[in-house]
């Protein structure tokens, strides 16, 4: 019998990026969302209290976020707090989830894209 953890794949669709400032940012709710497995309002609550948590330790992963415009729900742009790869790397040290590593390979697949363009520039014109 294994003990290893199944993996989860992570396609990323359920995650909102913007290429934002030469890296990707990716929404913090939606992060927290997919590592714990829960809809947005939950996802939200856990943050708040996530950030409060993190404010009174003094650490500011989540308290440095870029507010970006991404798309909403209801097809809005509204301002959303994002946060950079490394950031994520942070944040899911806090958050004990079995879709830790999914997510970190996800992370890595979506940075190589960048590199991936500089030796091919025309896929750089498909990002969105």
């Amino acid at each position: 019998m294994s003990n290893l953890v199944p993996q989860i794949p992570i396609d990323g669709s359920q995650i909102r990026k913007k290429w934002f400032e030469n890296e990707w940012h990716y929404s913090i709710i939606d992060i927290i969302g997919v590592l714990i497995d829960a809809d947005k309002k939950f996802a939200q609550n856990y943050y708040h209290v996530l950030k409060g948590r993190f404010k009174k330790e003094g650490n500011e992963t989540l308290t440095v976020c870029k507010r970006l415009k991404l798309i909403a729900e209801d097809g809005k742009r509204r301002l959303t707090d994002g946060v950079t790869s490394e950031e994520v790397l942070h944040l899911i040290q806090s958050i004990p989830s079995p879709k830790t590593e999914p997510l970190k390979l996800w992370l890595a697949e979506v940075g190589a894209q960048p590199l991936e363009e500089t030796e091919d520039p025309e896929l750089g014109l498909f990002r969105s």
